[in-house]
C-alpha cells in the first residue's frame, strides 16, 4: 500500500479556514472506541470460556442464526475485500465486479451447499473435521499443514494493512509503521487469546455494523454526485479511464489474449472455490446448532455481504470517475489505495486526505476489518497448530483435562501471533498480491477437493486427502513460483526481475483439476495402519490387506 498517500499525500485541496484536524480527530475517537468497546466483549465471552467447546466454538447456543450469519459475514469481509476490490473495480471495469460478484457467489454456495453438512459437535478444526468424517486420525497433520499455508500469507497481509492504516489515523510517520504493526498484533493476540470464538464473534458483528456505515455512506456520496444514476456513474468512469470500450467488458486487467482470458477463468475460478473453505470461515459453521439454524443464516451472512460488495463496485466506478485511472496506478499499480483516495475526492475542503471526515469513516472501517480478520485468523491458525500437530485432543482420549488444552491453545495463539508480527515486518509490502493468490489457490486446489469429496464422495479415504494435499502443494509452488505474479509485472514479487516461464498470474486452472484427480488416485490406493476416530473414542484399526505382527494377513 503506498505509505505516502496513507501519510496524507493525497488528492484533497485544502480550504485554509477549515479545521484540518477534525476528521483526523475522528478518526482516532472511533478507533479507540471500537478498540474499547471490543476489547470489553472479548473480556466477558472469557468469563465463560471453561472448556475446549466454548474456546474454539463459542458453545453452541451461544450465537443464533443472526449472530452466526454475522459472525459469518464478519469473517467473510477483509480489507482485500474492501481495498483490493475497490481497485480492481477502478482499475478494470468489468473485470473487477466480476470479483465482486465471485465474492458473494462464493458465500453464498458454501452457506448453501457446506455449511449444514459442516455442522458438527466436538469438531473445530478442518483436521478434526476429516478426522471425524473418515475416521482416520492420520489425516489431521495433512489438513494442519494445509490450513497454515493457507492462513500465513493472510494473516501477513492484514496485519501490515492495519499496521498502515494505524499510521495514517494517528498521523504518525512512516517510521513508525513498524511500532503500529506491532501494536496491531498485540491487539489481535487479546482478541483471540481472551475472547476465543465467542469474543471474536462479538467482535465480528461489530465490525459488520461499521463497515456497512462507513460504505454505505462513500456509496451514497459518489451516487449523489452523478444524480444517483448508476449508468451516469459507469459512463463517468469508462470516460475517466481512457480505456474505451475495453473497461466495460471482461479481459482488461488480464488482457484479450488467449493467456489473459484463460487467466480470468482461472482467477474467477480460484476466487469463487477458494474464499468458500478459508479454514477461518469454516471453523465457524462446525458450532452451528441445527440445521434449521444453519439454514437461517444464510441470509444474515449472504445480505450483509452483497451490501458491502455493491458499494464496494460504486466506489471503485467513483474513484475512477473522479480520481482517473491513471492516478490511481501511479499510487499503487495495484489500485489498493483508490478507496482512501476517493475520501479526498468527496471532501475537497479538507487539507489532505488524512483529515477527510469521510477519510476518518472509511480508515476506521478498514482497520475494524483488518483487526478482526487477524484476530480470527490467529484463532484459526493457533487451533490447528495445537490440535492437528499436537497430540490426540483431550475429548478423544479422557487423559488430558479441558483446562489444560486450552491454555496450550493460548500459548499457540502467543506463538502464532509473534511470529505473524516478525514476518509482517520483515515482509511490509513487497508480494502482497502475491500472498493473496497462494492462499486462494491452495485453497480452491487443496481444501475444496478434500472438503467435496470427504462430503459428497461415498467411500472416499483418508489416504485420497493425503495425495490431494502432499501432492497439489508442491504443484502450487512451482507454477507460482514461475508465474507472473513473482516476477514480470508491476505488482510481483519482484517488479524489477522476469524469470517468469508459467504464462498465468493464478495457476488454479492447472492446480484445481490436480488436486481433484489426486485425490481420486489416492482413493484407490490401498490404506495403512491408522488409527480411527469415532465420535469420542480413539481406537486402532488394521486394514485387511496390512499382516499383523506374526505375518498374518
Amino acid at each position: 500500500m503506498s505509505g505516502d498517500l496513507l501519510r496524507g499525500n493525497g488528492t484533497g485541496t485544502g480550504a485554509p479556514g477549515m479545521s484540518n484536524g477534525d476528521g483526523h480527530s475522528l478518526a482516532v475517537v472511533v478507533f479507540l472506541v471500537f478498540v474499547t468497546v471490543s476489547l470489553l466483549m472479548c473480556g466477558l465471552a472469557a468469563a465463560d470460556l471453561d472448556d475446549p467447546e466454548h474456546f474454539y466454538a463459542g458453545g453452541s447456543a451461544a450465537f443464533g442464526p443472526a449472530g452466526s450469519g454475522l459472525a459469518i459475514a464478519g469473517d467473510y469481509i477483509s480489507a482485500a475485500t474492501l481495498l483490493s476490490t475497490t481497485g480492481a473495480v477502478a482499475l478494470d471495469g468489468a473485470d473487477g465486479i466480476l470479483f465482486a460478484c465471485a465474492t458473494v457467489v462464493s458465500l453464498y454456495l458454501v452457506m448453501r451447499i457446506v455449511a449444514e453438512p459442516l455442522r458438527r459437535g466436538g469438531v473445530f478444526t478442518l483436521g478434526d473435521f476429516f478426522a471425524d468424517r473418515l475416521g482416520d486420525l492420520s489425516v489431521r497433520r495433512a489438513l494442519g499443514v494445509a490450513t497454515l499455508v493457507v492462513l500465513t500469507p493472510l494473516l501477513l497481509v492484514q496485519l501490515s494493512t492495519a499496521g498502515h492504516i494505524m499510521v495514517a489515523m494517528f498521523g504518525l510517520p512512516g517510521a513508525a509503521l513498524t511500532g503500529c504493526t506491532v501494536a496491531a498484533g498485540t491487539l489481535m493476540v487479546c482478541y483471540a487469546a481472551f475472547g476465543g470464538m465467542r469474543g471474536i464473534g462479538y467482535v465480528q458483528v461489530l465490525k459488520v455494523g461499521v463497515v456497512l456505515t462507513a460504505m454505505l455512506l462513500v456509496a451514497g456520496l459518489v451516487l449523489a454526485r452523478y444524480g444517483w444514476s448508476p449508468a451516469g456513474l459507469f459512463h463517468a468512469a469508462r470516460h475517466r479511464s481512457e480505456a474505451g470500450a475495453d473497461y466495460a467488458r471482461p479481459g482488461l486487467h488480464f488482457g484479450h489474449s488467449l493467456a489473459g482470458r484463460l487467466d480470468l477463468i482461472s482467477f474467477e475460478t480460484t476466487l469463487l472455490l477458494g474464499a468458500a473453505c478459508l479454514p477461518h470461515l469454516t471453523m465457524r459453521l462446525h458450532p452451528l446448532r441445527d440445521a434449521r439454524t444453519a439454514r437461517r443464516a444464510v441470509g444474515w451472512a449472504v445480505g450483509p455481504v452483497t451490501v458491502v460488495c455493491a458499494a464496494v463496485v460504486v466506489a471503485g466506478l467513483g474513484a475512477c470517475a473522479l480520481i482517473g485511472r491513471d492516478l490511481l496506478r501511479a499510487a499503487d499499480p495495484g489500485g489498493a489505495t483508490a478507496l482512501l483516495m476517493l475520501t479526498g475526492a468527496l471532501d475537497p475542503v479538507a487539507g489532505g486526505v488524512r483529515h477527510s471526515m469521510v477519510f476518518a469513516a472509511v480508515a476506521c472501517a478498514v482497520f475494524v476489518t483488518t483487526l478482526a480478520a487477524v484476530a480470527g485468523i490467529t484463532l484459526a491458525a493457533a487451533s490447528s497448530l495445537v490440535r492437528d500437530f499436537g497430540s490426540r485432543p483431550a475429548h478423544t482420549t479422557g487423559r488430558r483435562s479441558p483446562g489444560g488444552e486450552i491454555r496450550r491453545a493460548r500459548i499457540g495463539i502467543v506463538l502464532v501471533g509473534a511470529a505473524a508480527v516478525v514476518l509482517a515486518v520483515i515482509v511490509q509490502d513487497r508480494g502482497r498480491l502475491t500472498l493473496i493468490s497462494l492462499s486462494f489457490t491452495v485453497a480452491a486446489s487443496v481444501l475444496a477437493p478434500v472438503l467435496l469429496y470427504a462430503l459428497f464422495l461415498p467411500g472416499h479415504t483418508a489416504t485420497g486427502a493425503r495425495w490431494t494435499v502432499y501432492g497439489t502443494l508442491p504443484l502450487i509452488a512451482l507454477l507460482l513460483a514461475g508465474s507472473p505474479a513473482v516476477s514480470g509485472t508491476p505488482i510481483a514479487l519482484f517488479p524489477d526481475q522476469d524469470f517468469h516461464w508459467f504464462p498465468l498470474q493464478t495457476p488454479g486452472l492447472i492446480t484445481i483439476p490436480a488436486g481433484f484427480l489426486l485425490g481420486l488416485i489416492g482413493r484407490t490406493r490401498p490404506e495403512t495402519r491408522q488409527e480411527t476416530w469415532h465420535h469420542g473414542t480413539a481406537t486402532r484399526r488394521r486394514d485387511a490387506r496390512s499382516p499383523d505382527a506374526a505375518g498374518r494377513p
